[in-house]
């Protein structure tokens, strides 16, 4: 009855999770949720004020499918300015959210058989995309001593003639990593005379700590400009998340066309409201916002790092951007899922499982929370652990 294509989805874990959580917290039950990458500051009021102005003057009708001529200007803008990147507004479009953006691209290059190379630990969604899309996931392993970073021999060696695309995380979910200027150049070293496009996701690009710099793929060289798609948005950064808003940007004219022609048969162009409001996300005005949301989020991540490396059997990677750690659990256990469940059943507290990152034997844990619920969260992972006798 259902298509195979259909049926070759899974749901997303990380959304399964939260949502038990919050069913769980609805019933009365003392829940602590770590599970969700999702800033728990609000939107900045300069922005609610631009939607609300929106809704007063009417702005209440479709729009150009790719966005309106100055959110897509402000994007253009924004890359410029802040990445030393150049598109015209012509080469932009503006999606719901980035996953939206990703599903696109996916479904624009992606034939059956092509292969995807994918670093793990992943993103859940990305190799559910490279499926539906038809083609087939190749993924390399990283860990704690690599930063969970690929290498470029690692690259080169999973490259074969059915290679389609890389995609890049940086700052990565789930793992927090930064890939440096040096690092992107040496990957893109290896791709060099290949026709092998690159995605590159850069949501979490202003949550940076340690005095630490953002690099994009595609500023990288000339050749990594052509055949990187770079992907964004303001869920993050800027606490964006319900109003979906995302971007995509390629100086391949033929792929943005095919992407704007996809979207204009799917969900047509994003909400008019949000488009409006985006724009302040996009420019200065915000900034002092999103750099304390972002000195706030290393405060946090400095105490729940130090509280968990501090006890034997848990580690975890300072990461260098994201809100999340990436604790490893291998002393403990290797079955994240069953550690997830019974710390959920047993301790009333939510993270999730690495397995669903492609890396078991580790648990994602949000710090986009405040600093109270960081420091009882952990300190109830550690009873779990130590009631457990493990």
């Amino acid at each position: 009855m259902l298509s195979r294509r259909i049926q070759t989805l899974s749901s997303s874990l990380t959304i399964k999770i939260s949502t038990l959580a919050n069913k769980l917290k609805s019933e009365g039950k003392d829940i602590l949720s770590f599970s969700a990458g999702e800033p728990d500051f609000d939107t900045p009021e300069l922005i609610k004020n631009e939607a609300k102005k929106a809704l007063d003057d009417g702005f209440t009708k479709y729009t150009a499918v790719p966005g309106i001529d100055s959110l897509l200007k402000a994007v253009s803008d924004k890359l410029k300015r802040e990445n030393n990147l150049e598109y015209k507004p012509s080469q932009i479009i503006t999606s719901n959210g980035a996953k939206h953006s990703l599903f696109n691209l996916c479904q624009a290059l992606i034939d059956d058989g092509d292969e995807v190379i994918i670093p793990a630990p992943y993103w859940v969604t990305y190799p559910e995309l490279v499926t539906y899309s038809g083609g087939t996931n190749v993924f390399v392993e990283t860990d704690d001593k690599s930063g969970f970073k690929i290498t470029p021999q690692q690259l080169k060696n999973a490259i074969t003639p059915k290679t389609k695309m890389l995609i890049l995380t940086t700052p990565s979910n789930p793992t927090g990593s930064v890939y440096s200027k040096s690092e992107l150049q040496d990957l893109a070293d290896v791709l060099k005379g290949t026709d092998i496009w690159v995605c590159s996701d850069e949501m979490y690009e202003k949550l940076l700590y340690d005095g630490k710099t953002f690099t994009s793929a595609a500023a990288i060289s000339e050749d990594m400009y052509k055949r990187t798609i770079t992907v964004n948005g303001l869920s993050k950064s800027v606490a964006m998340t319900g109003w979906r808003f995302g971007y995509l940007a390629s100086p391949n004219d033929e792929l943005i066309s095919v992407m704007k022609k996809l979207q204009s048969q799917s969900a047509s162009n994003i909400n008019s409201i949000t488009q409006k409001a985006s724009i302040l996300g996009l420019d200065e005005s915000v900034d002092d916002v999103v750099e304390s949301m972002r000195t706030e989020f290393e405060k946090r991540r400095n105490v729940a790092c130090e509280l968990i490396n501090a006890h034997p059997k848990l580690s975890v990677v300072i990461p260098d951007g994201a809100f999340y750690l990436f604790i490893n659990i291998k002393a403990v256990t290797n079955d994240s899922m069953k550690f997830c469940e019974e710390l959920l059943e047993l301790k009333g507290v939510a993270v999730i499982p690495g397995i669903g990152f492609g890396s078991d034997g580790y648990v994602r844990f949000s710090f986009a929370t405040d600093m109270d619920s960081i420091k009882e969260g952990i300190k109830r992972i550690i009873e779990f652990i130590e009631q457990k006798g493990i």
